[in-house]
């Protein structure tokens, strides 16, 4: 049997280092053909020095002369490639079977949209496809004969634990697992003074600066709820969260006779990648069994929707449904980027997403190009706001 070939795209973040680690575990049935980034030429070019895949991409133009030198230095076969209409190529085309899209932000939608038409076993991990476009995401899907994998560890866990991976008859609830961030038990007005440093140390997980704050707000759960309701067509009220620091159930299915499914497991995207890459199948994802007698408990609580308001916020932007999901997903791009930078404070960031949802009143989000101009629209209102909430 033929390696299944794999595009990886965001190759160089966290969740493509995973990939590819997984990847190069199985050289009988997996081989990445395809490796995308952003920017970051030399981390590119280090992985196809390893990986040698078949195509390289650079999503920054500007770097496509330093990537086609370098590929070309090092004795590589591998084409380069750049720009966003080369990715979407790529993701769609014929070089590919199975693609994870892992490009954080906005930014991957077109190439996961690319990859949804054309019928491909998509990895999901670009979560702001579904916020931004969900709706339009799952008909390309089905339009095309897409198997959608999540690869985000809590869907990828509700995924395992119902039957076939789909919501069916009995079931009563979903429930997302929150680690907490590094700020769990803090009162809102103890959130002023935090820091850019101190909001990306996660106790948990090895991620992303811009993922890294969204769990320190709580927004990356608020966007795991809206991707949960489009991948499991549930609604809103069916959809629970609950605060689980130890981050080893990372979610439940709640069924009508009373039972309630959880998978568990180390903090590890590559256990999600694995099952994504064999599924109906499992294999070795280099991932440790976890051992409940060594970690020993396991604690739960609510969360504190007065203190992570951007929770809150993601699930008013569901219930307004339509373009909601992509004002709110922009502005949040927009504020974590300042707060980032030290442009403003913390808790500017809800303030400045509550401010563009309160603006921007939610439309059709049917067409890509909708959705493009409602992230254009909040993204202007949300730059406009920093002025409002700059860091003293």
């Amino acid at each position: 049997m033929a390696a299944q070939r794999v595009a990886v795209l965001g190759a160089t973040g966290s969740i493509g280092g995973s990939a590819l680690d997984v990847v190069a575990r199985h050289p009988d049935r997996l081989r990445a053909s395809v490796l995308a980034a952003g920017s970051r030429v030399d981390a590119l070019l280090a992985l196809c020095r390893i990986h040698r895949p078949d195509h390289a991409v650079i999503a920054d133009p500007a770097g496509y002369a330093a990537l086609a030198a370098g590929l070309r230095d090092a004795g590589l076969p591998t084409r380069a490639h750049a720009g966003d209409e080369a990715l979407c190529a790529l993701a769609g085309g014929e070089d590919c079977d199975t693609v994870v899209a892992a490009i954080v932000g906005a930014a991957g939608l077109a190439s996961t949209l690319a990859a949804a038409r054309a019928g491909k076993r998509l990895l999901l991990a670009n979560k702001e496809s579904l916020v931004m476009a969900g709706a339009l995401l799952m008909a390309e899907a089905a339009r095309g004969g897409a198997r959608i994998l999540p690869i985000d560890s809590e869907h990828n866990a509700l995924f395992q634990c119902l039957p076939g991976g789909r919501v069916a008859d009995g079931v009563r609830r979903l429930v997302l697992t929150a680690s907490g961030g590094p700020f769990r038990g803090r009162r809102r007005e103890q959130m002023a003074a935090i820091t850019p440093e101190q909001a990306i140390a996660h106790p948990k997980w090895s991620m992303g600066p811009k993922i890294s704050v969204d769990s320190a707000t709580l927004m990356n759960k608020g966007l795991e709820v809206i991707e949960a309701h489009h991948l499991f067509g549930l609604g809103n009220e069916r959809i629970g969260v609950v605060v689980h620091p130890q981050s080893l159930v990372h979610a439940l299915v709640e069924y009508v006779d009373g039972s309630t499914l959880a998978q568990l497991g180390l903090p590890d995207m590559r256990t999600a990648l694995a099952l994504g890459f064999a599924w109906p199948e499992r294999i070795a994802s280099g991932v440790a069994p976890l051992d409940l007698v060594e970690h020993g408990r396991l604690d739960f609580e609510p969360p504190d929707l007065e203190a992570f308001a951007c929770l809150r916020l993601a699930r008013q932007a569901l219930e307004a449904g339509g373009t909601a999901p992509a004002a709110l997903n922009a502005a949040n791009e927009v504020a974590v980027s300042a707060f980032l930078q030290g442009r403003i404070g913390f808790l500017g960031i809800p303030a400045i997403v509550e401010s563009t949802l309160a603006t921007l009143p939610a439309t059709d989000a049917g067409s890509l190009e909708a959705v493009r101009e409602v992230d254009a629209q909040a993204r202007r209102h949300a730059t406009l706001a920093l002025s409002r909430h700059a860091a003293a």
